[in-house]
Protein backbone atom coordinates (compact mmCIF):
# COMPACT_ATOMS: atom_id res chain seq x y z
CA UNK A 1 0.00 0.00 0.00
CA UNK A 2 2.69 2.55 1.09
CA UNK A 3 4.68 2.11 -2.19
CA UNK A 4 1.17 2.47 -3.78
CA UNK A 5 0.65 5.67 -2.42
CA UNK A 6 4.69 7.05 -2.95
CA UNK A 7 4.32 6.23 -6.67
CA UNK A 8 1.31 7.62 -7.29
CA UNK A 9 1.61 10.39 -5.66
CA UNK A 10 5.01 10.18 -7.74
CA UNK A 11 3.43 9.91 -11.06
CA UNK A 12 0.65 12.50 -10.21
CA UNK A 13 3.51 15.36 -9.82
CA UNK A 14 4.98 14.62 -13.08
CA UNK A 15 1.86 14.52 -14.72
CA UNK A 16 1.00 17.84 -12.99
CA UNK A 17 4.45 19.48 -14.05
CA UNK A 18 4.05 18.00 -17.79
CA UNK A 19 4.77 20.80 -20.86
CA UNK A 20 5.29 23.93 -18.27
CA UNK A 21 6.92 26.86 -19.42
CA UNK A 22 8.92 28.87 -17.09
CA UNK A 23 6.47 31.71 -16.86
CA UNK A 24 3.61 28.95 -16.02
CA UNK A 25 5.95 27.47 -13.10
CA UNK A 26 7.35 31.23 -11.38
CA UNK A 27 3.53 32.58 -11.89
CA UNK A 28 1.95 32.76 -8.26
CA UNK A 29 -1.31 33.83 -7.85
CA UNK A 30 -0.75 36.38 -5.06
CA UNK A 31 2.68 38.02 -4.13
CA UNK A 32 2.74 35.94 -0.54
CA UNK A 33 1.67 32.41 -2.15
CA UNK A 34 3.86 29.75 -3.62
CA UNK A 35 4.69 29.11 -7.54
CA UNK A 36 4.38 25.64 -8.74
CA UNK A 37 8.48 25.43 -8.68
CA UNK A 38 8.45 26.46 -5.06
CA UNK A 39 5.77 23.91 -4.18
CA UNK A 40 7.76 21.19 -6.11
CA UNK A 41 11.10 22.63 -4.02
CA UNK A 42 9.06 22.06 -1.11
CA UNK A 43 8.13 18.61 -2.12
CA UNK A 44 11.62 17.58 -2.85
CA UNK A 45 12.85 19.13 0.73
CA UNK A 46 9.95 17.50 2.78
CA UNK A 47 10.69 14.56 1.08
CA UNK A 48 14.61 14.27 2.13
CA UNK A 49 13.24 15.38 5.44
CA UNK A 50 10.77 12.69 6.26
CA UNK A 51 12.84 10.13 4.82
CA UNK A 52 15.52 11.53 7.49
CA UNK A 53 12.82 11.13 9.85
CA UNK A 54 11.72 7.72 8.99
CA UNK A 55 15.54 6.41 8.93
CA UNK A 56 15.70 7.68 12.27
CA UNK A 57 12.44 6.36 13.77
CA UNK A 58 13.66 2.98 12.28
CA UNK A 59 16.91 3.01 14.52
CA UNK A 60 14.87 3.12 17.71
CA UNK A 61 13.50 -0.06 19.70
CA UNK A 62 10.46 -1.87 18.07
CA UNK A 63 8.29 -2.33 21.01
CA UNK A 64 4.48 -3.86 20.54
CA UNK A 65 3.18 -1.65 23.00
CA UNK A 66 3.73 1.27 20.99
CA UNK A 67 0.98 0.44 18.57
CA UNK A 68 -1.79 1.47 21.33
CA UNK A 69 -0.22 4.92 20.89
CA UNK A 70 -1.25 5.62 17.42
CA UNK A 71 -4.19 8.01 17.08
CA UNK A 72 -5.37 8.13 13.38
CA UNK A 73 -5.99 5.33 11.09
CA UNK A 74 -3.90 4.83 7.48
CA UNK A 75 -6.46 6.27 5.28
CA UNK A 76 -7.52 8.88 7.79
CA UNK A 77 -3.99 10.41 8.05
CA UNK A 78 -3.58 10.59 3.75
CA UNK A 79 -7.10 12.34 4.03
CA UNK A 80 -6.23 14.86 6.19
CA UNK A 81 -3.24 15.21 4.69
CA UNK A 82 -4.75 15.77 1.12
CA UNK A 83 -7.09 17.91 2.11
CA UNK A 84 -6.73 21.28 0.88
CA UNK A 85 -9.67 23.22 2.89
CA UNK A 86 -7.43 23.48 6.20
CA UNK A 87 -4.42 25.44 4.81
CA UNK A 88 -1.06 25.19 6.87
CA UNK A 89 1.90 26.98 7.16
CA UNK A 90 5.41 25.37 6.81
CA UNK A 91 8.42 25.73 8.97
CA UNK A 92 11.51 27.65 7.82
CA UNK A 93 13.53 24.29 7.45
CA UNK A 94 10.50 23.59 4.51
CA UNK A 95 10.29 26.60 2.91
CA UNK A 96 11.29 26.86 -0.47
CA UNK A 97 14.46 28.78 -0.83
CA UNK A 98 16.51 28.35 -4.40
CA UNK A 99 18.23 25.47 -2.64
CA UNK A 100 18.58 23.15 -5.90
CA UNK A 101 19.64 26.13 -8.22
CA UNK A 102 17.20 25.49 -10.97
CA UNK A 103 13.33 23.55 -10.90
CA UNK A 104 15.27 20.81 -13.05
CA UNK A 105 17.64 20.52 -10.49
CA UNK A 106 15.08 20.20 -8.18
CA UNK A 107 12.76 17.97 -9.64
CA UNK A 108 15.59 15.66 -10.32
CA UNK A 109 16.57 15.55 -6.85
CA UNK A 110 12.76 14.45 -5.51
CA UNK A 111 12.75 11.95 -7.97
CA UNK A 112 15.89 10.57 -6.68
CA UNK A 113 14.92 10.72 -3.19
CA UNK A 114 11.65 8.91 -4.00
CA UNK A 115 13.34 6.17 -5.94
CA UNK A 116 15.24 5.69 -2.99
CA UNK A 117 12.49 5.50 -0.32
CA UNK A 118 10.19 3.45 -2.54
CA UNK A 119 13.54 1.16 -2.80
CA UNK A 120 13.64 1.36 0.08
CA UNK A 121 10.47 0.05 1.41
CA UNK A 122 9.96 -2.52 -0.82
CA UNK A 123 13.06 -4.48 0.92
CA UNK A 124 12.91 -3.61 4.23
CA UNK A 125 12.35 -5.98 6.92
CA UNK A 126 11.96 -3.31 9.25
CA UNK A 127 9.34 -3.46 11.78
CA UNK A 128 7.36 -0.57 10.60
CA UNK A 129 4.22 -0.67 12.54
CA UNK A 130 6.11 -0.84 16.44
CA UNK A 131 7.94 2.37 16.66
CA UNK A 132 6.11 5.66 17.08
CA UNK A 133 6.47 9.17 15.88
CA UNK A 134 4.81 12.40 17.80
CA UNK A 135 2.95 14.97 15.01
CA UNK A 136 1.23 17.91 16.00
CA UNK A 137 -1.77 16.04 14.84
CA UNK A 138 -1.07 12.83 16.69
CA UNK A 139 0.70 9.69 17.12
CA UNK A 140 1.92 7.96 13.73
CA UNK A 141 3.79 4.81 13.20
CA UNK A 142 6.71 4.22 11.19
CA UNK A 143 4.65 3.17 8.07
CA UNK A 144 2.03 5.45 8.59
CA UNK A 145 5.72 8.51 8.50
CA UNK A 146 5.88 6.53 4.77
CA UNK A 147 2.12 7.52 4.02
CA UNK A 148 2.27 11.09 5.34
CA UNK A 149 5.75 11.30 3.11
CA UNK A 150 3.45 10.61 0.09
CA UNK A 151 0.42 12.06 0.89
CA UNK A 152 2.37 15.18 1.81
CA UNK A 153 3.84 15.29 -1.99
CA UNK A 154 0.12 14.52 -3.31
CA UNK A 155 -1.61 17.64 -1.11
CA UNK A 156 1.30 19.91 -2.85
CA UNK A 157 0.30 18.73 -6.23
CA UNK A 158 -3.67 19.43 -5.76
CA UNK A 159 -2.04 23.17 -4.81
CA UNK A 160 -0.43 22.78 -8.35
CA UNK A 161 -3.53 22.03 -9.89
CA UNK A 162 -5.05 24.94 -8.25
CA UNK A 163 -2.51 27.60 -9.18
CA UNK A 164 -3.14 25.96 -12.60
CA UNK A 165 -6.87 26.90 -12.93
CA UNK A 166 -6.35 30.37 -11.73
CA UNK A 167 -7.53 32.91 -14.40
CA UNK A 168 -4.43 34.84 -14.84
CA UNK A 169 -2.48 31.26 -15.18
CA UNK A 170 0.03 31.63 -18.18
CA UNK A 171 -1.47 29.89 -21.47
CA UNK A 172 2.05 29.31 -21.89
Amino acid sequence: MAVAEMTNSHDHLMIALHGLSEAQLNYKMTPDSWSIAECVEHIAISEDTFAGMLQGLLKTEADPANRDKVSVGDKDLIAMMVDRTNKVKTQKPFEPSGKYGSHEATLKAFKSARKKNIDFVNTSNADFRNRVQEFPFGTVDAFQVVLFMSAHSERHVRQIEEIKTSADFPKN
